[in-house]
């Protein structure tokens, strides 16, 4: 029998509920994932994280190579061992930041060369080369190496970079060592054509698992959704659907209607850093003054530290003072709400009332808008 299995227990509509098996533990899907970029997700202990009802973490090639780098971090015994989480890792192979963060950017059929924005140093990143990192870090899913183009690019150029990525996905899948799972990722933009042809593509070539990359990128969520809706259905039903880079609670709720399994976003711990609060009605700016005597939890069914031992008035203050224990306690708090949301979204799936859990959850949400520090 497989290390990796994708077991699913339920379904409603699009929808799924289950679980993907891993000799380091299961995953609870939907599932989120908090982002763990350079081997931490800031402000968090890892068993601070695991408290939170988090599964799995996510890692990323690019940063991971740069500092401290793979052969390091194999040398000290792979990096659940080197960050201390002992549940799964995935690690995005490091396309997207290669697009967005490193400098003088050459992109050949063999691969990109860059510069680091750490030191300038050249490097140089392929499919093969991607699939090397990954397994020196020893993460439970990796991802292949697939070029991101950016937001607005023409139907042409869309194109173009898709026949670019689908061959790096098969050198990618060509190059895994095994040890873990193998990830396709669908690109083509909000093309639907280009789209469909690279779930196909990527089926034959049969991975593990199947992402949806090059969204969240500024098409705006309708945009979003309906890239999803004609994604969706080209791949395959028994095979987990990672939706990259998403997303605000909104987001993720709309696209398990569409049938997505995994998620991940910097979303929810960046905000805890930058006084934001994520609730059952909307989001709270702690920085506003209006929460300066405001002696009520931020939530007040809320199992987290924040919610348990303070109140807002503190937050409010430690916030405006920048102590670190502001966020500390904020990224704690989103990160359980966005795993409450996660388990909520499961039992409503397995008890087939998904539709009216969202309908709910989304008329509260969007309705709730907080107002602007004052």
């Amino acid at each position: 029998m497989s290390e990796f299995r994708f077991e699913i227990s339920a379904a409603d509509g699009a929808a799924r509920t289950g679980a993907i098996r891993t000799p380091r533990g299961d995953i609870r899907t939907p599932a989120f994932m908090p982002v763990g970029t350079a081997g931490s997700v800031k402000a968090m202990l890892p068993e601070s994280v695991r408290e939170t009802g988090a599964d799995i973490i996510l890692g990323n090639t690019y940063h991971l190579m740069l500092r401290p780098g793979a052969e390091r971090v194999a040398r000290l015994g792979g990096l659940h061992k080197f960050c201390g989480w002992e549940q799964p890792i995935l690690t995005d192979s490091g396309g997207f930041q290669v697009m967005s963060l490193a400098q003088l950017r050459k992109i050949t059929e063999e691969g990109v060369r860059f510069r680091s924005h750490i030191d300038g140093a050249e490097e140089f990143l392929s499919p093969e080369r991607a699939m090397e990192i990954q397994g020196l870090l020893d993460s439970d899913i990796r991802m292949v190496l697939d070029e991101c183009p950016a937001f607005g690019a023409s139907e042409a150029e869309i194109e173009k970079s898709l026949a670019l990525s689908m061959r790096w996905a098969a050198r990618s899948k060509a190059a895994f060592g095994g040890g873990g799972a193998c990830f396709g990722i669908v690109q083509g933009g909000v093309f639907p054509n280009l789209r469909e042809r690279s779930a196909v593509e990527l089926q034959a070539i049969d991975f593990d698992g199947y992402a949806v990359g090059g969204l969240a990128v500024g098409e705006g969520q309708s945009a979003m959704f309906e890239t999803l809706e004609a994604t969706v259905p080209h791949l395959p039903t028994d095979k987990p659907r990672y939706l990259m880079g998403v997303g605000k609670p909104d987001d993720i709720v709309g696209s398990v209607l569409r049938g997505i399994d995994m998620f991940d976003c910097v979303l929810p711990t960046r905000s805890g850093r930058n006084g934001q609060a994520f609730t059952w009605q909307g989001t709270l700016n702690l920085r506003n003054a209006r929460h300066a005597e405001d002696t009520a939890p931020i939530d007040a069914n809320c199992r987290c530290p924040a919610c348990r031992k303070f109140t807002r008035a503190y937050l409010h203050h430690a916030v405006k003072a920048n102590e670190i224990i502001a966020s500390m306690l904020l990224t704690w708090h989103n990160l359980s709400f966005y795993q409450d949301l996660m388990t909520a979204l499961r039992e409503a799936v397995a008890a087939g009332r998904l539709a009216s859990f969202a309908r709910d959850f989304l008329g509260r949400y969007r309705a709730a808008v907080e107002e602007p520090e004052k």
